[in-house]
């Protein structure tokens, strides 16, 4: 822009406005915000101003809404008073030094409690996990809850919403929960819709933005939870989305790509904290909550396993699923497994992985070899060089295949699994559910699923990284600058 010929006090105020926006980005940006985040922001800003203001404008706040904030602490003060004088199961004995403590956090940060006597089977098989829904959906006496990121009515899933219609047809109810910009304009809306509405379900898409209508918040928020509840005896959670492991989008179709993922049916007293995450989801989006449902219902499960259901998300003031795995893995003595597709991890969480190499523990990683999101992608790989000089073992699930699921193991005896990836979107921006589960056999039950993701994985080298060409490389560091835009 040629600005030689404008009166010197228009190019004066102009001056003024930038230097005033910088100086203002630089005492507004960086409060409460972790320094890579700031950092990026204000180079954003220093650089590209107007792009750079519009985008903070309108993604910079992390935070859901006060209002929908101080629901979810209504909700936590809730939770505490009535878990207070109630005993979940017998614990196990004999649990590590470190393992008590980080309960503790846990339940301070997310309210809910340990709870003991539970029983917990995983399934690692894609339709497999969808037909033991349904089967489970059809068992239903009182109530059906559903809370998915993605809920999509196709061939695949085509037999659990045939359950959910089943029970509703016998009128029990059947709530359900979706993210709001998961599913909005993606394949099979309109058909999921008219088939929730025929049944008779009680729907609602999750962070709806609807500025008309009053509710808004960052555009890229995501309750990114995958849980299902059958009269508060059944639960199951984990990385899978009902839908189609295509996803029934054409570029992935094109690609031949499809989804692996894992989920852990549970009994026992553990499913009351499941289902207080679904109810707390429902109060937050519908202001009300159903009548006569007992979450503090403690029915004995199938084991002895100990586990604690841990909520995250920008509805809490710390990042909760972050301080769980920071906690674990500096707990870890012997192994740490990590199964994350998307790991993108920030200063903390890489520290913590380094330092558990230095102790001189194994640490492996399991991610995809092909990606599905590019930014993503290019994040991750940024890492790679870091990890593998530290002593991380990285394996890539060979294409077409994207692996999805989401585990951590700690030594033999301790594990987490849910929907929460490793990376800074699910610590600071998506709404996740993480269980915590004690117990060898349980353990040993991941160790087979991570055994068989070995298996049909290659492993990454320090040697072949190093052969990466250039444009790999700024493509990698241009999206690690990007990942910090929170």
């Amino acid at each position: 822009m040629n600005t030689s010929n404008w009166p010197w006090w228009i190019v004066a105020v102009i001056a003024v406005i930038d230097l005033g926006i910088r100086i203002t980005a630089i005492i507004v940006i960086p409060r409460n915000r972790r320094p890579t985040s700031a950092m990026a922001w204000l180079l954003a800003i220093f650089f590209l101003p107007e792009i750079g203001i519009i985008l903070f404008l309108l993604i910079g706040n992390p935070r859901l809404p006060r209002a929908r904030r101080r629901k979810q602490a209504q909700i936590n003060a809730y939770i505490a008073e009535t878990a207070s004088n109630l005993r979940f199961g017998t614990l196990r004995p004999n649990a590590p030094e470190w393992f008590p403590p980080l309960v503790t956090m846990n339940q301070r940060l997310g309210a809910l409690p340990l709870a003991g006597d539970n029983g917990a089977h995983l399934i690692s098989d894609y339709q497999e996990s969808l037909d033991a829904m349904a089967d489970a959906i059809r068992q239903a006496t009182e109530y059906v809850h559903v809370e998915f990121y993605i809920l999509q009515a196709d061939a695949a899933t085509d037999n659990f919403f045939r359950a959910l219609e089943e029970v509703a047809a016998r009128g029990i109810p059947v709530r359900v929960l979706l993210d709001f910009w998961a599913n909005r304009g993606k394949p099979k809306y309109k058909q999921t819709r008219k088939r929730l509405d025929a049944m008779g379900a009680d729907w609602h898409e999750m962070l709806p933005v609807q500025p008309l209508q009053g509710r808004w918040q960052r555009p890229d928020l995501r309750n990114h939870r995958k849980l299902l509840v059958v009269d508060g005896e059944v639960a199951f959670l984990g990385s899978q989305n009902i839908t189609d492991s295509s996803y029934n989008l054409r570029k992935n179709i094109k690609r031949g790509l499809h989804w692996v993922d894992l989920m852990v049916r549970v009994d026992g007293p553990i499913v009351g904290s499941v289902n207080a995450v679904f109810l707390s989801d429902y109060y937050a989006e519908t202001d009300r909550v159903p009548e006569g449902i007992d979450i503090t219902r403690v029915e004995t499960g199938s084991g002895d396993l100990d586990c604690q259901i841990v909520p995250s998300g920008p509805g809490y003031e710390a990042e909760n699923n972050l301080q769980l795995f920071l906690g674990l893995l500096y707990g870890a003595k012997r192994k740490i497994m990590m199964v994350s597709p998307y790991f993108v991890p920030d200063e903390a969480l890489l520290l913590a992985v380094s330092t558990a190499c230095d102790r001189g523990v194994q640490v492996e990683l399991f991610v995809s070899e092909e990606g599905d999101q590019a930014m993503v992608y290019h994040a991750q790989r940024s890492y790679y060089e870091a990890l593998l000089k530290a002593g991380v073992r990285i394996w890539m699930y060979r294409k077409p295949f994207i692996l999805h699921t989401k585990t951590l193991t700690i030594d033999d005896d301790v594990a987490v699994i849910g929907s929460s990836n490793m990376d800074m979107r699910s610590f600071g921006l998506n709404l996740e559910i993480s269980m915590l589960v004690r117990g060898e056999e349980f353990v040993a039950e991941v160790r087979e699923v991570e055994d068989e993701y070995r298996r049909l994985s290659r492993e990454l080298t320090l040697e072949e990284w190093e052969q990466q060409p250039l444009r790999s490389t700024v493509l990698d560091n241009l999206a690690r600058l990007t990942s910090a835009l929170q």
